[in-house]
């Protein structure tokens, strides 16, 4: 009989263990980062380190990681450039100040920040890891993928342009106007030509469909939500919190907590028809 005609056949058995010890354990995912999350051997040589605050409310995370500044790898005007952006972006959505002042007084950019985005869970998701022969599970809270955030390029951006375009004003043009309200109507003309009798031809025209109009309001309304949460999030206070790496004793403390303590066996308090019916599209 052929190998793979043989019917499955069981390998091993491992018990299972489950443990809810920690009340909010994340996953923090970088989808765009090549290299372990440390910081660079030059920036903790001078002392350096990763920062990380939130916004509770908000559910926003940011890690700060300190740049490698050594003069073989970093320019120091851009630095200069880059970090003037980003102060005069914190300014302005109330972020708070964490560049460095030079001793000249000029600002420069001196970490990457990070920040999360919450990505929501459909199912429940577990952490699993295998210790002395058993398979211990814990619930995983929230999953949040982190990015680095380059708003203030889009402001020295707009600098950029308005100096091309000879403006040297730094007053902010606003915000876009909102493609679903009404435009503005056209300011009045100082100079008024004299009336003119036209001749005018008036044709009926067919109302506009409830549902597209009702379409166009629930953009609008779509748009107002979300410039309101983008508001609300940038008036909350960051706070501070501590970053522990990887081969620190707190991080070791905090894997010991994966695993369960206890030896009792799990009561199920469903039946096999109950879990099949849960299963959605099933």
């Amino acid at each position: 009989m052929d190998d793979l005609e043989q019917p499955d056949r069981l390998v091993t058995s491992i018990p299972i263990r489950y443990s809810q010890s920690l009340s909010n354990l994340q996953i923090h995912q970088f989808p765009l980062l090549n290299r372990p999350l440390q910081t660079p051997p030059s920036a903790a040589d001078s002392g350096k380190f990763i920062r990380a605050r939130i916004k509770p409310k908000s559910k926003r995370l940011e890690i700060h990681v300190p740049f490698d500044t050594r003069h073989d790898v970093w320019n120091k005007e851009k630095g200069q450039n880059l970090g003037a952006a980003r102060t005069e972006d914190d300014r302005v959505k109330n972020q708070g100040e964490a560049n460095v002042k030079t001793p000249e007084g000029e600002t420069r950019l001196n970490e990457m920040r990070m920040s999360s985005e919450e990505i929501p869970q459909h199912s429940t998701h577990m952490v699993g890891v295998v210790r002395d022969g058993c398979l211990h599970l814990h619930p995983i809270s929230e999953v949040h993928q982190f990015r680095p955030t380059l708003t203030y390029l889009d402001l020295l951006s707009a600098k950029n342009k308005r100096n091309a375009a000879g403006d040297d004003s730094d007053e902010d043009d606003g915000p876009p106007p909102d493609p679903d309200e009404a435009p503005p109507p056209p300011t009045a003309k100082k100079e008024r030509k004299p009336a003119e009798g036209k001749e005018v031809q008036l044709t009926a025209k067919k109302a506009e469909d409830k549902g597209a109009a009702s379409a166009q309001g629930g953009l609008t309304v779509a748009r107002r939500e979300m410039l309101a949460i983008i508001q609300a999030e940038e008036g909350e206070t960051w706070q501070q919190l501590g970053y522990e790496d990887v081969e620190t004793e707190v991080a070791g403390e905090g894997f010991d907590n994966l695993f369960s303590k206890e030896d009792g066996e799990l009561q199920s308090t469903s039946d096999v028809t109950q879990y099949l019916n849960g299963i959605q599209g099933l």
